[in-house]
């Protein structure tokens, strides 16, 4: 960083100072979305150390031809963690999930996670749902992946035809109920033979992620995926 970008970035620091999304108090220069404490604190999964066999990885083990799976870090409702997912989802803050992103890649690219991974696709929202929020918050989760492991980002393979009702508060049969046949092909894409990892902010059954991947597979030949997140919901 120049000496004037540096003194430009300290300058608007001080004017409007930067918040860690998770304890509410005044970042430093050099840390972003959360600070240095709450991210020691941070309830990490580990999943990318066996991608291939963890809790996450099993929830679509029999439903769609997976690969890997991991997510950053433990998800529970109303935690203090929680704050990041909220910040990005209904708090208006689409940088969350852009510098989240960057964090996550960053940590599990030395697991050689992304390692074989064709392409990326962020899970769609209906364009209800992104016209009022004005962002897709996986794909601003895929673009902070996307600068770190340059891995191309195909956001118009797949639509999302409705959105019925909020999963929040739904047992494991009604989120698959709830999700059957919301997904639709958008734009053809050279997607045979190729390893997809399908991006969400959290994971908790899997069922957004199956239906979703169920609709490519039916659609393209010899599909495998892969399954990151930042969340995933620990039960």
């Amino acid at each position: 960083m120049s000496i004037f970008i540096e003194y430009i970035v300290r300058l608007l620091n001080f004017i409007a100072p930067k918040q860690c999304v998770v304890c509410g108090k005044r970042l430093t220069i050099s840390e972003d979305v959360i600070c240095a404490v709450c991210n020691l604190h941070m309830p990490r999964t580990l999943f990318s150390k066996n991608p291939y066999e963890n809790k996450m990885a099993k929830l679509f083990w029999g439903q769609i031809k997976i690969e890997k799976a991991a997510a950053l870090f433990f998800y529970e409702p109303h935690s203090e963690m929680s704050r990041i997912i909220l910040s990005l989802k209904y708090f208006n803050h689409p940088e969350t999930g852009e510098l989240m992103g960057r964090m996550l890649a960053e940590e599990i690219r030395q697991d050689g996670f992304f390692d074989g991974i064709d392409l990326i696709i962020p899970i769609p929202l209906t364009k209800k749902r992104q016209r009022e929020r004005g962002y897709n918050q996986s794909m601003e989760i895929a673009r902070g992946i996307n600068e770190i492991t340059k891995i191309k980002i195909v956001g118009n393979a797949v639509k999302r035809k409705s959105f019925k009702q909020s999963q929040t508060k739904m047992n494991r049969w009604q989120r698959q109920d709830n999700v059957k046949d919301v997904f639709s092909i958008d734009k053809e894409h050279d997607l045979d033979g190729k390893h997809i990892l399908l991006i969400d902010d959290v994971v908790t059954s899997g069922s957004t992620i199956i239906s979703c991947a169920q609709k490519i597979s039916a659609h393209y030949n010899n599909i495998k995926f892969s399954v990151l997140s930042l969340g995933f919901t620990k039960n």
